[in-house]
């Protein structure tokens, strides 16, 4: 699965507060995550995604993100190969900041 091909949604489609429904996925590394992150997101580092894809439920619609974009498409690219119901964040987390949406650290 190529980029162009990769599920992926951009921050006018995601509610400022997310909804319980939705799940956010940080692939971020450790220090990125803790430097600020959305609230309520789960936090696994895409160097762990295999390892750890059991902790995610594939039909619940989740949301992937990193820094800009490219970590998270490739992650969203596997998942979503994995059937899981994943879509990428285009712009990640820079662009989450500059719309001035909430982070936590």
């Amino acid at each position: 699965m190529n980029e162009q091909s990769v599920p992926t949604t951009d921050i006018n489609a995601i509610p400022e507060s997310i909804p319980a429904d939705l799940v956010v996925l940080d692939v971020r590394e450790q220090h990125e995550w803790d430097a600020g992150h959305i609230d309520g997101a789960i936090h696994i580092p895409m160097s762990q995604i295999q390892s750890r894809v059991g902790e995610l439920d594939p039909a619940i619609h989740t949301i992937v993100v990193c820094h800009v974009g490219g970590r998270s498409a490739r992650v969203t690219g596997w998942l979503h190969a994995q059937g899981h119901d994943v879509v990428n964040l285009t712009g990640g987390m820079e662009l989450w900041e500059a719309a001035g949406r909430p982070v936590v650290a």
